[in-house]
């Protein structure tokens, strides 16, 4: 055999040999580097993103800072969490918009007594609440005009169908005697309870609501609207026309409530 053959022979062998570890590359998975899982390398960078996010609308998300297009809350940066897995879509039940923990706290009403917020004022019943503080001189004044309408436009079925409730942001100086006094401005009839009581319980309850800011006149004029009966609980604008808080007030005593798209991105 001549020299010519044998080199012939030897670059098809070594020919072979490269595509047979081309194939088996291919068909293998990647070394993956000690203490890391392949997950670890799928998710990336995801699982350290920080975002922006309503505290009532947890589907509203944003890059910036800004505003809940739904509810006018302000986003609050959340924590970085890990990817999460995704799952097919499910209807929520009873049509309801968000589900609420509210913790049976004690307070007092604009009378003086004593109540468990979620026992006396919340199990079982249709409640659109607010939340003002009695020296505020913005967006307080017109939330509870906004409340004062719906209450007569409403007529009856308030304080039997339906409970308003303005829960104050300012404890330690909103007394039962000043939220009476406040509420009488605006003659809050049977049916609307101004609530205060000891901070530390009300920042509990604030927390709860998605409500809790650290200067009282950062809140914002946000509505809750909530059948706990049904579990159905919504946002709305608190300064919205007051034909639409009706029918919203109408549709969620029904159990029913019609949102905006979850995929909705909050605007700075």
């Amino acid at each position: 055999m001549t020299v010519r053959t044998l080199l012939s022979a030897l670059v098809i062998a070594v020919l072979i040999m490269l595509n047979a570890v081309a194939l088996r590359a291919q068909t293998e998975p990647s070394a993956v580097a000690p203490g890391k899982s392949m997950n670890s390398y799928a998710s990336g960078s995801k699982s350290n993103v920080k975002y922006y996010a309503c505290p009532m609308h947890p589907e509203v998300k944003s890059s910036k800072p800004g505003k809940c297009p739904k509810c006018k809350m302000d986003l609050r940066l959340t924590a970085a969490e890990p990817a999460p897995i995704v799952k097919p879509a499910e209807p929520p039940p009873n049509n309801s918009g968000h589900k609420m923990s509210i913790p049976d706290v004690e307070v007092l009403d604009q009378d003086g007594n004593a109540l468990h917020f979620y026992s006396d004022l919340i199990k079982d019943k249709t409640v659109a609440i607010n939340f003002i503080f009695t020296n505020c001189t913005t967006i307080c004044p017109p939330l509870a005009a906004t409340f004062a309408r719906v209450q007569k436009e409403m007529g009856d079925k308030v304080g039997k169908d339906v409970h308003f409730i303005s829960i104050s942001v300012d404890p330690l100086t909103d007394t039962p005697e000043r939220l009476k006094a406040w509420g009488a401005k605006f003659k809050a009839g049977a049916g609307w309870t101004f609530v205060t009581g000891e901070k530390q319980e009300m920042d509990k309850l604030l927390n709860a609501l998605g409500a809790a800011v650290t200067k009282r006149e950062d809140h914002t004029p946000a509505m809750l609207i909530g059948n706990d009966a049904k579990g159905v609980w919504t946002r709305t604008y608190g300064l919205a026309k007051t034909g639409q808080i009706v029918g919203l007030i109408l549709d969620v005593m029904n159990g029913k409530v019609a949102e905006s798209p979850a995929t909705e991105e909050a605007k700075p």
